[in-house]
């Protein structure tokens, strides 16, 4: 438990309880501790010192702990606060909780509890600090403009290389084509690049996917009045509100061959015809494309042009999916929690350890989008206390693997069984294998892996028990 760099406030108007308190903490490896008996000072110190978690009597002289909860938690809601009180009401409790407190402790409070209760507060509190200065460190260290970044929440050392590569391209006004699949934030990239790039231009979205000839041709390059039956006026189109700035071509793969043609010109001379007109125009900005596709084995099958794959491609990046960034799951949760309880006007929730674990073991085939979709469904059904699992549990349980994956774990599950049995493997042994699997990637947590499984928590507990009266 020892960690030199978080202090702990403990706030009680009893001295012998602030006494045996920091005693019992400072035994136990905490030794930034500070104390309070006057509730008044709490505030003014709380503005001059970095308190990573507070103890809090509810019942004090002057300014009550109640109120200083409410006014903490407003505040410094960065700060966890366990309430310790002789106050052994179910009512009070809820209270508390609601008003956000991390943990509600009666007194007398058991060494081992108080001690429990302060260390996972530490622990959260110590892992969001690593988080933001990890964060902190990989856009402020490696990236020179970390504000062009910041909408994409990650933490990830892939991502930090692609930011530095889109640095890199940002400047150079060749195009770039950025692949990925649905839901990782192409979009987001794309900004950044034009953010980075020092264009004084907008930077412009369109989704050319579904879009025949004749609507691409409209909604890019516009057109004259009178150009065809119901064109009452003339129309600049998105390349010209991009003037300057950045056009982004989102779903490129889709894209129909005779709006390729147009586009290739476009790339090659930096011209393009109105609808309706024989007059080039002439236009000056960047583009830059986005596809869910492998744009090299659609030129091989000829529903891609190979001059212009070239021209596109003059820069990639490469965004890889949620599921080869995993430690990017805590911080896009928080950050997710904390715009869905925005938006909903909900009081951000809170969310059990194992939350994180269950979302590790999830492919995430729509990535991004789909976690962020998952958690403002979760907060929407959220009432009170802890966020429930209940929604996420479904998505988790519910969605199949991606194309090949079943595969591959069968192909590796019978590779490991074959590699260390030399011979067909028993049922039993089967299951002990599987058991052994689902356990470790579940990090220990037997809700989860019975989840995995398809086995009540009841039977998986059954399955450990006899294994381990097996061993004996």
């Amino acid at each position: 438990m020892t960690n030199h760099s978080l202090k702990i406030l403990l706030i009680d108007d009893e001295h012998h309880i602030l006494h045996s308190s920091e005693s019992l903490l400072r035994f136990s490896g905490v030794h930034e501790v500070i104390t309070i008996d006057d509730s008044r000072q709490v505030l003014p110190l709380l503005e001059t010192e970095k308190i990573s978690v507070i103890v809090l009597d509810l019942f004090m002289p002057y300014i009550s702990g109640r109120e200083l909860l409410s006014t903490i938690s407003q505040n410094y809601p960065h700060i966890p606060v366990i309430v310790m009180t002789a106050a052994d009401e179910v009512e009070t409790a809820v209270d508390c909780m609601k008003a956000g407190a991390f943990d509600y402790l009666v007194k007398p409070v058991e060494n081992a509890r108080l001690i429990s209760s302060i260390k996972r507060a530490m622990e959260i509190c110590s892992l969001k600090n690593q988080v933001s200065q990890l964060r902190e460190h990989l856009l402020s260290n490696l990236v020179k403009h970390p504000t062009a970044f910041a909408p994409i929440i990650s933490a990830s050392p892939k991502m930090s290389s692609i930011f530095q590569y889109c640095e890199v391209v940002a400047e150079s006004g060749q195009p770039v084509v950025i692949i990925g699949a649905t839901g990782v934030g192409k979009e987001l990239v794309a900004k950044a690049i034009h953010d980075v790039s020092g264009l004084r231009g907008k930077f412009v979205p369109v989704n050319v996917a579904g879009l025949d000839d004749n609507m691409f041709s409209d909604t890019l390059f516009g057109h004259r009045k009178g150009a065809f039956t119901g064109a009452d006026q003339a129309r600049s189109g998105l390349i010209a509100q991009a003037t300057g700035g950045t056009l982004f071509l989102d779903e490129i793969g889709d894209l129909p061959e005779i709006s390729q043609v147009k586009l290739l010109r476009l790339l090659q001379e930096q011209e393009y015809y109105q609808v309706g007109s024989d007059i080039p125009q002439v236009s000056d900005a960047r583009i830059i494309a986005a596809t869910n596709k492998d744009l090299r084995e659609l030129t091989t099958n000829g529903k891609f042009r190979n001059d212009l794959y070239f021209r596109l491609c003059t820069h990639q990046v490469h965004i890889p999916p949620l599921l080869e960034r995993l430690e990017d799951i805590p911080l896009l949760l928080e950050h997710f929690l904390d715009e869905a309880g925005k938006t909903l006007k909900k009081k951000k929730p809170t969310y059990p350890d194992e939350l994180i674990t269950l979302l590790s073991t999830y492919d995430f085939p729509g990535n991004v989008r789909e976690l962020k979709a998952v958690v403002f469904d979760a907060v929407a059904r959220h009432r009170s206390g802890v966020l429930s699992l209940e929604r996420f549990r479904e998505v988790v349980g519910n969605r199949p693997s991606p194309p090949g994956f079943d595969t591959l774990q069968t192909k590796r599950f019978v590779d490991t069984m074959q590699g260390s049995l030399h011979r067909l493997p028993k049922v039993r042994e089967v299951e002990e294998y599987l058991i052994g699997e689902a356990m470790t990637i579940a990090k220990g947590n037997q809700g989860i892996a019975a989840a995995l499984l398809g086995f009540s928590r009841q039977t998986l507990n059954k399955r450990l028990q006899k294994a381990k009266g097996n061993e004996k």
